[in-house]
């Protein structure tokens, strides 16, 4: 009876520790952070607080019940500074984080096997001199990592850079898991939306709302010279660039040019007051989607300020057009009753 007893009792306390070891904590130590700073867990796909904390001493601490696990966040101070912000791979364990020997974005994580990965791969890539060894690298993760929600990011984040038929291929290869993931089926949504379409070809036409909520359509613009712009309010190339394009607008309107802008803004009041501030009088569109936004998927756009030069047959005629570019382009293609 005593043995069948202290069986029982190991059994309770081994499955006491388990349910311990399946709930995730994180305990932070840290420098030069004054008491009372907030600190939160940010959902990067969403850009929801998912918690959040105060410094005290140095020390701050999350027990927080995470949507799923292996879970990305975004660990930011509440002045969102570039060196107080860290991209962070949380799991159901306890979690360590300790940045009182380096600074913030490079502090020593522990606990947490997807973190390892990913920063394994990180310091890597530090090593790494070109562009096509970084690719590379990535790709070489991917492979080896399929399992891993790592690798489903990565691949989410580059899949416009890299294109449709590079994306599909090391999609198909991801673990069902991973391609059913948010990070999958925000690829599989670029998948199955973006047309590869190259200079010399036909548009693809799309419909989105513009600013009163009206759907206006790309071909709606047809037998003008067009000028799809992506950019977005919190953009600060594309605001800056913002002056050169209303000097080619007023240039060249009445000679057939309109711009199509597509914001990749979520915040509508932001997009709407950067369209004001900025003296913006062409036709603006956005499905408020921010890096997910249809068109942007559609042309793979992965970097703004970008845009694609329609002439009035519909045919892409170049890309990537800003400044001196734009205007020589412009010169050349449509003649100006009245040069300025």
């Amino acid at each position: 009876m005593k043995t069948l007893f202290f069986g029982l009792i190991t059994l309770f306390l081994t499955s006491c520790n388990e349910n311990l070891e399946k709930e995730f904590t994180l305990s932070g130590k840290t420098v030069v952070i004054d008491d009372g700073t907030v600190i939160y867990l940010e959902n990067p796909l969403s850009g929801n607080i998912i918690d959040s904390t105060k410094v005290e001493n140095n020390h701050f601490y999350f027990k927080t019940k995470l949507p799923e696990t292996p879970f990305q966040v975004v660990l930011r101070t509440s002045y969102r500074s570039h060196s107080t912000v860290r991209r962070l791979w949380l799991e159901n364990k306890p979690m360590t984080f300790d940045a009182t020997k380096t600074d913030f974005r490079n502090a020593l994580v522990r606990g947490s096997e997807s973190e390892n990965l990913s920063q394994g791969l990180f310091k890597q890539i530090d090593t790494l001199f070109t562009f096509e060894e970084t690719e590379n690298a990535r790709i070489e993760f991917i492979k080896n990592y399929t399992s891993s929600p790592v690798s489903s990011d990565i691949l989410s984040i580059y899949s416009k850079h890299w294109g449709k038929e590079k994306t599909e291929r090391l999609f198909n290869i991801l673990s069902e898991e991973n391609r059913t993931s948010e990070y999958g089926k925000r690829i599989k949504r670029f998948i199955n939306l973006n047309k590869n379409t190259k200079i010399g070809e036909q548009f693809t036409d799309f419909e989105m709302a513009n600013t009163d909520g009206k759907l206006k359509k790309l071909s709606d613009l047809k037998g003008k010279t067009i000028l799809l712009e992506f950019w977005a309010s919190w953009c600060l190339p594309c605001r800056q660039e913002n002056p050169n394009l209303t000097k080619a607008y007023k240039k060249y309107k009445d000679n057939g040019l309109e711009i199509l802008a597509v914001s990749l803004d979520s915040n509508k009041d932001a997009w709407l007051k950067a369209i004001q501030k900025d003296s913006l009088d062409w036709i603006h569109v956005s499905d408020l989607k921010g890096q997910e936004n249809e068109a942007a998927l559609i042309y793979g756009v992965h970097s703004i300020p970008d845009n694609f030069l329609i002439d009035k047959n519909g045919i892409l005629i170049g890309r990537k057009l800003r400044g001196k570019k734009l205007n020589e382009k412009l010169k050349e293609i449509m003649p100006v009753v009245n040069d300025m």
